[in-house]
C-alpha cells in the first residue's frame, strides 16, 4: 500500500487498541490513545525503510536517504544468505527483512529499552521521529517537496514536547501498563509494533503478498509471501486502496477513538 493508507490503518489499529482496553474496563489515558495513534501512524511507515522512493526515506533528507540505502543492502544480505531453493531470485532488498513480526518485534523492544533507559530525552527522540513520519503519511500530497521539510521537522518538535509534557504530568500516562518504577515509557514500543505489523498486513494484500512469517519456513521457502488468495488481491495506490480501504480506515479510527474516549 501507499504511505496515507498505511498511516491511517496505523492510527485506527491504535484507537482500536484503545476501544478494546475501555471495553475491558482499564480504559487509557486520552494522551497514550493520541500519542499512541500518532506513533502507531508514523510506524506503520517504517517498514519501507528498505526502499530508497518510501516517504521514509525523503522524511530526514540525507540522514535518511543514507540510512534506507543501507537497509536495504542489509536486507539483501540477510535474504541471500537464507533464502531456500524455492524463493525467487532478487536484485535488492524491499519488502524482505523489514517486513517481518521478528523486525516489528526487535524494533519495539529497542525502543522500549532505549526510552526507560535513555531519559527524557530519548522519548522526545522518538516520539519525534514517529511524528515526523506520522504527518509525512497523513497529511501526504501537502508535505511534497524539499521546502516542507523543515516546516514539518518544526511541526513534528513542538508536537513531540507537547505531549510529552502531557504525559509527563501526573495521571498523563507515562506509566500506564507498566506501572513499577522505572518503567515509565515502556509501553512507547507497543504502537511501534503494532505500527510495523499493521504495514506489513497491508502489503500483504498487494499483488506481491509480504514475508511476514520470516524466518519461519512455510513448505519450500523462508521467504514466503503471504496474503489472500491472488484474485483477491489488488496492486498499491489502486482504487481498491483510495476508494474502499482509505475510508474504510478513517470510518473505523473515528469508531475506535470515539469507544475509547466513551463517547459510543
Amino acid at each position: 500500500m501507499m504511505g496515507p493508507a498505511h498511516s491511517l490503518s496505523g492510527a485506527a489499529a491504535w484507537l482500536g487498541v484503545g476501544a478494546a482496553t475501555t471495553a475491558a474496563g482499564h480504559p487509557m489515558p486520552w494522551p497514550v490513545l493520541l500519542a499512541g495513534a500518532l506513533i502507531c501512524s508514523g510506524a506503520a511507515l517504517a517498514p519501507d525503510l528498505d526502499h530508497k522512493a518510501a516517504t521514509i526515506s525523503r522524511a530526514f533528507g540525507p540522514l535518511s536517504r543514507g540510512v534506507c540505502e543501507i537497509v536495504d543492502k542489509l536486507s539483501y544480505a540477510v535474504y541471500k544468505a537464507t533464502k531456500k531453493p524455492a524463493d525467487p531470485r532478487r536484485s535488492g532488498g524491499h519488502r524482505t527483512l523489514t517486513h517481518t513480526w521478528l523486525w516489528a518485534v526487535l524494533i519495539g523492544a529497542g525502543c522500549s529499552v532505549l526510552a526507560i533507559t535513555g531519559g527524557r530525552w530519548a522519548v522526545l527522540a522518538i516520539l519525534f521521529v514517529h511524528m515526523v513520519l506520522a504527518i509525512e503519511g497523513l497529511l501526504w500530497r501537502a508535505t511534497r517537496g524539499s521546502s516542507s521539510d523543515v516546516l514539518v521537522w518544526l511541526l513534528a518538535g513542538t508536537s513531540s514536547w507537547i505531549i510529552g509534557g502531557i504525559l509527563d504530568r501526573t495521571q498523563g500516562g507515562a506509566d500506564w501498563l507498566f506501572t513499577a518504577p522505572g518503567q515509565e515509557y515502556l509501553w512507547l514500543g507497543l504502537p511501534i509494533v503494532l505500527g510495523a505489523l499493521v504495514h506489513d498486513i497491508g502489503d500483504a494484500l498487494t499483488v506481491s503478498g509480504c514475508p511476514i512469517l520470516w524466518p519461519i519456513p512455510v513448505g519450500r521457502k523462508r521467504w514466503y509471501p503471504l496474503g489472500p488468495p491472488k484474485p483477491m488481491r489488488f496492486r498499491a495506490g489502486s482504487w481498491v486502496e483510495l476508494k474502499v480501504l482509505m475510508p474504510a480506515f478513517m470510518l473505523l479510527g473515528g469508531m475506535g477513538g470515539a469507544a475509547a474516549l466513551n463517547f459510543i
